[in-house]
């Protein structure tokens, strides 16, 4: 059984930067591909950037590219998710993933076997 816990969220202005952190646990989670999806209010969850379980393949939606950025830490079983330059339409909730699938890196809801709960960010303007 894979855990995923995610971290850094809160409530900033706009133009802010927030580094989300998900935290994996799960005999062979260091093998799996992570992802980070969000979702908005009344609002589909949404595809945000993922990598692949070395850390040597991201994929990153191309609304937020050139803001966001995805790593991972093998040794801790941690991924980030880097935001900058936050805008009032990145708040969601954001959502941590795992595939087991590791070195597919996708950005498929469907592929992800494990899910986080989820961290609130909220962008004020």
């Amino acid at each position: 059984q894979v855990q995923l816990v995610e971290s850094g969220g809160g409530l900033v202005q706009a133009g802010a930067s927030l580094r989300l952190s998900c935290a994996a646990s799960g005999r062979t989670v260091s093998r799996y591909s992570m992802g980070w999806f969000r979702q908005a209010p009344g609002e589909e969850r949404e595809f945000v950037a993922a990598i692949d379980w070395r850390g040597e393949s991201r994929y990153v939606a191309y609304s937020v590219q050139d803001r966001f950025t995805i790593s991972r830490d093998t040794a801790k079983n941690t991924n980030y998710l880097q935001m900058n330059s936050l805008k009032p339409e990145d708040t969601a909730v954001y959502y941590c993933a795992a595939n087991q699938e590791g070195t597919v890196v996708s950005g498929t809801s469907s592929h992800y076997n494990y899910w986080g709960q989820g961290t609130q960010v909220t962008v004020s303007s």
